[in-house]
């Protein structure tokens, strides 16, 4: 593995991460109005081409992390549009 594969892997690792709590969060509470229904799709459709682009240029963390990234917003989406928010007391 390269120095700049390496990096890639830990790139990806942390911002692959950075999304799990928001969903652990979600997930718990059932409150997802702070949460943009506009932003998840984008985020997915951006997750998705770089998984496209990955896929071009054989590189194994864009793959890798976008793939899981497109799980992961596709989650908080199912969520999302389960209509799981909590009614303010």
């Amino acid at each position: 593995m390269s120095f700049m594969e390496a990096i890639g892997f830990i790139a990806g690792t942390l911002t692959t991460v950075g999304i799990v709590p928001e969903i652990i969060k979600v997930i718990k509470t059932r409150d997802t109005r702070g949460i943009s229904l506009t932003w998840l799709f984008i985020m997915l459709f951006g997750s998705a081409l770089w998984v496209a682009y990955g896929s071009s240029i054989g590189s194994a963390p864009v793959i890798i992390f976008n793939v899981i990234g497109v799980a992961l917003y596709a989650l908080f989406i199912a969520v999302k549009l389960a209509g799981s928010t909590r009614a303010s007391p």
